[in-house]
């Protein structure tokens, strides 16, 4: 009997988790619950234009309140020595402080370190700055076109990444990153198409709205060693950056991450870490920064983004798909162009079209920068080629689900990069949603467009589904320590962190699985630079499959020694030999057994010791071609994911209502199904926020709606009344035990699944996001207009009806 043919007894199973009852009780320690004895507290003065150049900074009334001690400026920064200024992990393009010029209204233009925060904040709000206004620009299609106003005279790449190392930028435009595929001839195809659906959908910046704000600790040792404690998921990208920009080694650095309180892409890479620093540094003192709800808004969004799309049809069958997509980065790119390249090269969709075009390209505004937030720019996407799949469905007169089986991708076709899709559930999650959306309607009237029976005459009833793809980061690496303990207790080091993903509960259910452990008895560490192994990041639903293979491979060292010492004891080959509840035993005559103590006595002939392994699994891709896109290989591995929405649409005030919402997520295998279940309703739960009402707004280059009094978010009311989540078990064979990650697959397809939906209902078709109620009167409105006599309610058949 193989290893993998034997019952798992914790893998595959529903453990609560781990860290729950720490966070339920109130206990569990965060960043600001933390006390940094002798810290300074910062407070940052901030820009109140979008663009301006930096005329004067004036502290000299901050540097008057009593208690404060420092005072710093963009130009007091040029003239620290050893320091570089700017930061980034695409380009070095963000200072430390603005000098010369801001770019977005609320970047920060002076640091005060003051005794207490309130005394911090006072001298803050004494800072006087003059400027000299420029124009500025907030639409990336505005931005993307020669002779808008310029963001950067230059650009200078941060070579962090190897998937980044080509990135130039184009000079003197406010494009940083053009990325291009190419498969057949999709310019050809479309002018010889009998029809062509030709859209532009837009998608505006919105905040994480994770519940706790960022926050830093920093302190310089006597001996120069840098410690900082932040609120981050890349401990290590963090420790290499401030290195280089203090010119510092890397073991003279050392970064500490507590448990966050959320984050979902907004405290990744470099945020207050280079400024509590820099503060730290010029002080001489330890220096802690909390930002405010408020400033947290200044600090990191999700990208905007329009999309541009156009899908051909000839001879009943779609010959093609092109797409220019431009990411909004906001004042600097962050990791924008990673998400133009990852995420334009699944433009196309989920499916196998002859001739595909896709352009996708990051640009700057004068906006809020911004980062990565759940599903790494694919919603954006996902409601462009989505609604194109329904709106083809109704030309073809098709049914929608119908179509999506014609063209989805199966088994070891090829993407339209040239590279080949294998271990994805895309067809099952179709089948999924189809099923489960007509199961649970059996007991109400079928839908129809206008209102059911039992519907008053004002509330439209309409379905829709969607389905959409990501691939995972590559190439990535995460390495991990197991440690067991003579009493049969485990220490699992990992530099990934733990914001509410639910990682430490997975990570011990591995060790604890593969050792024989309760899983109990293994403690999974908090990321320490000194006592952690390195890790890419904690982004991207890749932590599962990339730190879960290098636990397994640590843990199975571990294994490995307990059997051949027990072998050697009992006189029985390892290979017939099973690890189960602390005790290693015969296959065949279990009551021949040894204990884990028992093992290390007859070890090490004494107790108190421990056994190490060692794990390192790194994720492969193939660098593309720049010209068109093409590699065999352009991720380590995919995620599928579906989503079908009812919706009931009040056709007198526009306000729509989600009454169902079914998800379907290919987990490759559940290591923890409540987990996983948990994880994709938590994403649909969030983007329905996204899709409904969430939106960063700006006017006149300036955000107006910075606080939760002006930003709505998901609340109970908002939750359908159905909500259902269905995992697809299509195990990866490169995974641990077949998993895949799968907090980002209930967010993928859920937009364009309720745009789909209302389509059904009043027949509208909706391109800008969040979906309001004034967007959809005014939808309606118009179709009436080009249509006179067209209902947008009525109790005619019609209806989108998946089968």
């Amino acid at each position: 009997m193989t290893r993998e043919s034997m019952e798992w007894s914790v893998v595959g199973h529903d453990i609560l988790r781990l860290d729950g009852p720490a966070k339920v009780r109130g206990a569990q320690r965060y960043l600001a619950d933390m006390e940094f004895p002798g810290a300074l507290h910062l407070a940052l003065a901030r820009s109140t234009h979008p663009h301006a150049n930096i005329l004067r900074v004036d502290t000299h009334a901050a540097s008057g309140v009593p208690g404060v001690k420092a005072g710093f400026t963009g130009e007091d920064l040029l003239a620290v020595d050893g320091v570089r200024p700017c930061y980034g992990p695409a380009f070095r393009d963000q200072p430390i402080l603005a000098f010369g010029k801001v770019r977005y209204a609320g970047e920060p233009i002076a640091a005060v370190a003051a005794e207490s925060l309130e005394a911090a904040e006072e001298a803050a709000a004494l800072i006087e700055a003059e400027y000299e206004e420029l124009p500025h620009v907030q639409d990336p299609l505005e931005a993307a076109r020669p002779g808008a106003p310029l963001l950067h005279d230059s650009l200078e790449p941060a070579g962090a990444f190897a998937d980044l190392m080509a990135l130039k930028g184009r000079p003197g435009t406010n494009i940083c990153t053009h990325y291009k595929q190419r498969h057949g001839d999709a310019e050809k195809a479309l002018a010889e198409a009998d029809h062509v659906f030709e859209d532009t959908y837009t998608c505006p910046p919105v905040s994480h709205a994770h519940l706790e704000p960022h926050g830093t600790a920093a302190c310089f040792e006597p001996g120069g060693r840098l410690i900082v404690h932040t609120t981050s998921q890349t401990p290590y990208f963090v420790r290499g950056d401030l290195a280089a920009i203090f010119g510092l080694a890397l073991a003279d650095v050392r970064v500490i991450v507590p448990p966050l309180g959320g984050s979902y892409g907004g405290k990744i890479y470099d945020k207050l870490e280079p400024l509590t620093c820099l503060m730290a540094k010029v002080t001489g003192r330890p220096v802690q920064l909390h930002l405010t709800r408020e400033e947290v808004f200044y600090t990191s969004s999700r990208h905007g983004a329009a999309t541009k799309i156009w899908t051909g049809i000839k001879d009943g069958k779609i010959t093609a798909r092109k797409v220019e997509v431009y990411y909004d980065a906001g004042t600097y790119a962050e990791i924008g162009p990673r998400i133009a390249q990852k995420t334009g090269s699944t433009a196309p969709g989920p499916y196998k079209f002859p001739n595909v075009s896709v352009d996708a390209f990051c640009v700057y505004t004068n906006k809020t920068p911004s980062g990565p937030l759940r599903g790494f720019g694919v919603p954006q996407l996902a409601i462009a080629y989505e609604t194109h799949m329904n709106k083809a469905a109704a030309y073809l007169e098709k049914d929608p689900v119908a179509l999506r089986r014609e063209y989805v991708l199966e088994e070891g076709d090829l993407y339209s990069t040239g590279s080949p899709v294998t271990s994805i559930g895309l067809r099952a999650c179709l089948d999924s949603v189809s099923r489960l959306m007509e199961k649970t309607s059996e007991s109400r009237p079928a839908p129809n467009r206008g209102p059911a029976p039992t519907l008053e005459k004002h509330i439209a009833r309409g379905r829709g589904i969607a389905l959409a793809i990501k691939s995972v980061i590559a190439p990535s690496i995460s390495n991990a320590i197991v440690e067991l303990n003579s009493d049969g207790s485990a220490i699992v080091r990992s530099a990934t962190v733990e914001m509410g993903q639910g990682a430490t509960t997975v990570f011990a259910q591995i060790a604890a699985e593969e050792l024989g452990l309760d899983v109990n008895k293994v403690r999974v560490t908090t990321p320490d630079t000194d006592q952690s192994p390195y890790d890419t990041l904690t982004a991207g639903s890749r932590s599962t499959y990339h730190m879960g293979n290098a636990i397994i491979g640590a843990a199975r060292q571990v294994r490995e020694k307990l059997l051949e010492t027990a072998s050697e004891a009992l006189e029985i080959p390892s290979e017939e030999l099973a690890l189960r509840e602390g005790r290693v035993f015969s296959r065949s005559l279990p009551e021949r057994a040894m204990t884990i103590p028992e093992i290390f006595i007859k070890r090490f002939g004494a107790p108190g010791t421990t056994l190490t392994g060692e794990g390192t699994f790194q994720g492969h891709a193939v660098k593309a071609d720049p010209e068109t896109g093409q590699t065999p290989r352009m991720t380590e591995h995919w995620f599928a994911g579906a989503s079908g929405a009812e919706v009931e649409v009040d056709t007198e005030t526009g306000f729509v209502k989600v009454i169902r919402l079914i998800s379907s997520a290919d987990v490759g295998r559940a290591i923890n199904p409540r987990h996983c279940i948990e994880q994709v309703q938590g994403a649909a739960a969030m983007t329905l926020g996204f899709t409904l009402f969430e939106s960063m707004r700006i006017e006149d280059g300036r955000l107006v709606n910075g606080s939760f009094l002006e930003y709505p978010l998901t609340a109970f009311e908002d939750i359908p009344r159905e909500f259902i989540t269905d995992i697809v078990e299509n195990p990866i064979e490169s995974g641990p035990y077949g998993a895949r990650g799968v907090g980002e697959t209930g967010t993928i397809a859920l937009k364009p699944a309720i745009v789909n939906a209302i389509h059904d209902a009043v027949g509208i078709w909706l391109d800008d996001m969040p979906i309001t109620p004034e967007k959809v009167l005014r939808a309606m409105r118009e179709a009436t207009v080009a249509e006179p006599g067209k209902k947008t309610s009525g109790a005619e058949p019609g209806g989108e009806s998946p089968k």
